[in-house]
């Protein structure tokens, strides 16, 4: 689906940005080319969610770049929106790698109270595992997770 089909707005509509609230964030690649099979770019794109973080737009939670998309449950920063984070993250990337890498969209998840924080970033970084790339979460080389 691409924001020319009829129903696309609604992905966006009822979109909620709250200092403070956890989100799991998924991202995918333009026609889900594999991008970040170059170690390279998957490392630029680990460094521009470590700015986030140092600007105080995101904390980090957890994230795995995948090959052709990315995965990022973080908390938003004090007066920081959640579709202008993403936007950023998708620019800086597109603008130091020199060619369009994203879709247009993304996917949000407001994570509620009740969750297990750890439960998710466990889903996140296991991603590897179960695209079969790797046989365990720590041979692969692009995650990171608060609690490790």
């Amino acid at each position: 689906m691409d924001d020319t089909q009829p129903h696309a707005h609604r992905l966006r509509s009822g979109r909620y940005s709250q200092a403070g609230q956890m989100y799991m964030i998924t991202v995918v690649t333009e026609n889900r080319q594999r991008f970040f099979d170059d170690f390279a770019a998957a490392r630029t794109l680990v460094q521009i969610l470590k700015g986030e973080q140092e600007l105080g737009r995101a904390s980090t939670l957890a994230y795995v770049v995948m090959p052709d998309h990315l995965h990022w449950l973080m908390q938003l920063g004090e007066g920081a929106a959640l579709a202008r984070c993403v936007r950023n993250i998708k620019a800086l990337t597109t603008h130091r790698l020199g060619h369009t890498l994203w879709q247009c969209r993304y996917h949000d998840h407001a994570v509620r109270q009740e969750e297990d924080l750890q439960g998710l970033a466990r889903y996140i970084v296991a991603n590897p595992i179960r695209a079969g790339l790797v046989s365990r979460a720590g041979l692969y080389p692009h995650w990171d997770a608060v609690w490790v």
